[in-house]
């Protein structure tokens, strides 16, 4: 059964319209004697009926144009009267841990088949495996996870026998040679959902889809939850200043997409002071030496080589006390082959962060700048297309500026131009983006185009290209800054 909550059409004989079409797709969602609902339903009746609902996620469904948040009734199932069971105790609260937390409960097995459950047993175990690769995550072990299996409990009830912050949920569904996860991510205090979404695969090897899922769930609840975390670290009253939280609101402008030389500056000030509170803090360390790399690399800087020597100093520093961690690992990375000369170490370094978290996001995107840096733009815009496959919610301007790059060096002119207009759709004020943009324009003899661009640029910054040290091929180099010249603009 499926059912829908809208509008509907009359004409004497039947109904028809979009509420009708919902629900009876819906209908087809739903199991042999289930029933399914759409979100506006289950919102209007979740608190006034002894059932629960489990969220399917977003659905596409054929001739309706926008997707349907469908969930599905736990027949016999009470919300309001948990199974008991050896989690379930008077015992108080745990403490939360010191840095963000998560328990994956067991999935449920969709697939009406019972010895399908060692399916969805082993992907949740990928699962938090992938998981406890992010360094600054602090995981529930599988077996604490499994004591929910079988078991209808609510999430703030999870959150406090298992001391975690956040619980990802889902389900499997496995028909024919075809598998289909859907997980959704919750805040245990709050019992809001913070995100949601569906995978499907083939079962050919299902091992290798297993895994493949794993890292791609990893890879997108992992800036959720730092989301998360700055907004509410951002909420907590100034008085109540931790170095993570520093660091958090350092960092909370750019994972918003806001960008200028003054949210770098104060970003800088900010994880001064946590440095100052811990001195052998990785990430603050690498976050100030990135800094540092941003307004060099931007030219917003009024000594380029007191940066150069403070974002060498700090990456040294946070490598130092990083040990396995892949986000200080890579962002240190990141700088020292921007401002050093050894390259090749750089990409070694940046090749062991990936490997110790294959899902790491910004990490393919930073190995991607590293990759366009040392003269290899093909594999450079494939590590920034793995970066957004992993977090498709991320801002864009700067793989689109990656990619755009990587056109311009192996002179597809044409494929250039159109990426890096698509990066100043999200980033209109980032002055290198215009700086490429104009040499891209000056090669294709558009250079009405060019000079505009330039003009732009000059609006944003005094320098047109402060720097172009950091492009180690010599044909690239010149590529670039001949382009310049003939656009119009000063070369240093």
């Amino acid at each position: 059964m499926g059912i829908n909550l809208g509008d509907i059409i009359k004409d004497g004989r039947d109904i028809y319209g979009d509420g009708v079409n919902v629900a009876a797709r819906l209908e087809g969602l739903a199991e042999p004697g289930g029933i399914c609902v759409a979100r506006v339903v289950r919102d209007q009746v979740r608190d006034k009926l002894a059932f629960s609902f489990e969220d399917m996620g977003e659905q596409q469904v054929k001739n309706i144009a926008r997707p349907v948040r469908v969930h599905r009734v736990l027949l016999g199932e009470r919300a309001s009267s948990p199974q008991p069971g050896p989690a379930a105790s008077t015992q108080p609260p745990l403490v939360l841990p010191d840095k963000p937390s998560i328990a994956v409960l067991p999935f449920q097995n969709m697939s009406g088949d019972p010895e399908q459950e060692y399916f969805a047993d082993g992907m949740v175990e990928e699962i938090i495996t992938a998981l406890s690769r992010i360094r600054w995550l602090f995981v529930i072990a599988r077996n604490s996870s499994f004591t929910y299996k079988g078991r209808t409990v609510e999430v703030k009830q999870v959150g406090r026998e298992l001391g975690v912050r956040y619980v990802l949920e889902g389900s499997v569904r496995k028909a024919g040679g075809r598998v289909r996860i859907t997980a959704q991510l919750i805040d245990a205090l709050s019992d809001a959902h913070l995100w949601a979404d569906r995978f499907d695969g083939s079962l050919e090897d299902v091992f290798e889809l297993q895994d493949k899922i794993a890292l791609n769930v990893a890879g997108v609840i992992e800036p959720a939850l730092q989301a998360a975390e700055i907004r509410r670290s951002v909420a907590r009253p100034t008085n109540d200043l931790t170095a993570y939280d520093l660091y958090l609101r350092a960092i909370a402008p750019l994972r918003s997409g806001e960008r200028g030389k003054e949210i770098y500056l104060q970003g800088l000030d900010l994880v001064g002071k946590a440095i100052e509170l811990d001195a052998r803090y990785g990430t603050a360390l690498a976050f100030a030496a990135f800094c540092h790399h941003i307004l060099h690399f931007a030219g917003w800087t009024d000594d380029g080589g007191a940066d150069r020597g403070a974002g060498i100093d700090l990456a040294r520093r946070a490598i130092a006390v990083a040990g396995n961690d892949p986000e200080v690992l890579g962002s240190a990375a990141r700088v020292l082959g921007y401002f050093g000369e050894d390259l090749t170490a750089a990409i070694a370094l940046m090749d062991r962060a990936l490997e110790l978290n294959p899902s790491f996001a910004l990490g393919w995107q930073w190995s991607g700048w590293l990759r366009l840096w040392a003269g290899y733009p093909d594999i450079g815009i494939e590590h920034f297309e793995t970066s957004m496959r992993l977090n498709p919610l991320q801002g864009r301007a700067d793989p689109y500026l990656g990619i755009g790059m990587g056109h311009f060096f192996a002179r597809r002119f044409e494929d250039a131009a159109a990426t890096l207009l698509l990066s100043l759709q999200e980033g209109p004020s980032w002055a290198p983006t215009y700086r490429f943009l104009a040499s891209c324009y000056a090669h294709l003899g558009r250079l009405d185009e060019a000079r505009e661009a330039v003009a732009r640029l000059r609006a944003l910054t005094d320098e047109v290209v402060p720097s172009a040290a950091h492009w180690r091929n010599p044909e690239h180099r010149e590529l670039f800054l001949s382009g310049l010249r003939l656009a119009g603009g000063a070369t240093a």
